[in-house]
């Protein structure tokens, strides 16, 4: 029975999870954008066959198309981007500090400052942001910690594309 107990929840550890409201704002993107798609069909339709009237009307239609499907990407970006703030409160010591220490002092940085090439050394890389559910990295782009915080820098120009504070206890 111990085994059997053992193998379930190493079993539930390695299945991942997703979380209804991601597949939800999923289903919304694509949804609004084959609205976009025949919006643009009709409006084209519209100016083909239509009066000024019909074309107005699409053309509004289209607008409004268009905002959704922007409103619904921002809703994406901003629930990934604080999709770590309820893991770290149950994960509390996968957040702790620990004896982490920079040979310089701590400064605060914003967006779009340069910083030099000591702050983002690879021995501040975080090698595995997943761990510690932060949005994925593009290419040319790492997650720096810098004390309690973690930055997001592009690698060849030194420039700080997003900050993320107060990321560790």
């Amino acid at each position: 029975m111990r085994k059997l107990i053992i193998m379930g929840l190493m079993a539930a550890s390695v299945l991942p999870v997703a979380a209804p409201a991601n597949a939800q704002s999923r289903a919304e993107i694509r949804r609004d954008r084959q609205d976009l798609r025949e919006e643009r069909r009709e409006l084209r339709d519209a100016q083909r066959y239509g009066d000024r009237r019909d074309i107005r009307e699409e053309r509004r239609d289209v607008r409004e198309a268009r905002r959704e499907l922007r409103e619904d990407r921002a809703d994406r970006r901003q629930w990934r981007r604080n999709d770590w703030r309820g893991y770290r409160t149950q994960n509390r010591a996968l957040y702790s500090r620990g004896h982490w220490r920079a040979p310089f002092r701590y400064r605060s940085f914003q967006p779009g400052f340069s910083i030099g090439v000591n702050y983002y050394t690879p021995r501040y890389y975080i090698a595995d942001p997943y761990r510690y559910r932060l949005p994925a990295a593009h290419s040319g782009l790492r997650w720096i910690r810098h004390y309690d915080d973690v930055l997001l820098v592009d690698v060849r120009r030194g420039r700080v594309v997003d900050v993320i504070r107060n990321l560790y206890w």
